[in-house]
């Protein structure tokens, strides 16, 4: 069964670098996954260095599409340490269409991609991998450790949601899409349409719960959010 992993940039790359031991982690859960028949799409996001260099070209006077496209490059770069903790587990190139992720997914374990074109985020690029590869199932990877009906990191007393059908996610995420590159949001309006439309089980979990992660590719209850048709 195909997998989709839509993996938080602000985990792999923080203000000290290349977090090496959190993808060795990242390795060993999706290792055992493998061994018990899963195959994966993994989208991988920008996190620090991509806000940083948006924040600095924003300075500079360059547009939104330009400080996408820098944030792509960033994404690609992430993807690729990615790919070496994945060792031999991975397709060894990063992949930049999906086209040729659909065709790699058939005969590879894992295929790994960043982002694709500006104006899309790496939100709707792990959907449309989904998509691409008819996975019914993607595991949303961040910081986070589910949806809440606001900004937990602003409102302490904000409430995580345990299950949500996808209408209902579609009304938060309008609250918090602005579309621009490294700006932080619970999941893109456009994926959460094109989720909705293929009605792709969608899990959220805090990326430092590796027992939560593990739980959400298995099918298992975690401590997480669920989005699927209720």
């Amino acid at each position: 069964m195909h997998i989709v992993l839509s993996l938080g940039g602000s985990l792999v790359n923080t203000e000290n670098g290349t977090d090496t031991e959190y993808l060795a982690k990242i390795n060993g859960i999706i290792s055992k996954c493998i061994a018990k028949g899963n195959k994966f799409g993994i989208v991988v996001g920008g996190g620090f260095a991509a806000r940083k260099k948006a924040n600095k070209l924003r300075t500079k006077g360059k547009n939104e599409f330009e400080c996408d496209e820098a944030a792509i490059k960033i994404t690609w770069k992430n993807a690729k340490s990615v790919i070496a903790a994945l060792g031999g587990s991975a397709y060894p190139k990063v992949i930049k269409d999906f086209y040729k992720a659909r065709k790699l997914a058939m005969h590879n374990n894992v295929v790994v991609m960043g982002g694709t074109i500006p104006g899309i985020t790496t939100d709707t690029d792990s959907v449309l991998l989904a998509e691409a590869i008819g996975a019914k199932q993607l595991v949303n990877i961040s910081n986070t450790d589910g949806i809440y009906d606001s900004d937990p990191r602003k409102n302490p007393t904000a409430k995580k949601f345990d299950r949500l059908d996808y209408h209902q996610l579609i009304h938060i995420a309008c609250e918090y899409d602005t579309r621009k590159a490294g700006e932080n949001f619970v999941f893109d309006i456009l994926a959460c349409k094109l989720i909705a439309r293929s009605k792709i089980e969608t899990h959220f979990v805090s990326g430092h719960s590796l027992n939560d992660l593990e739980n959400a590719i298995d099918g298992k209850a975690h401590n997480g959010t669920i989005v699927k048709e209720i």
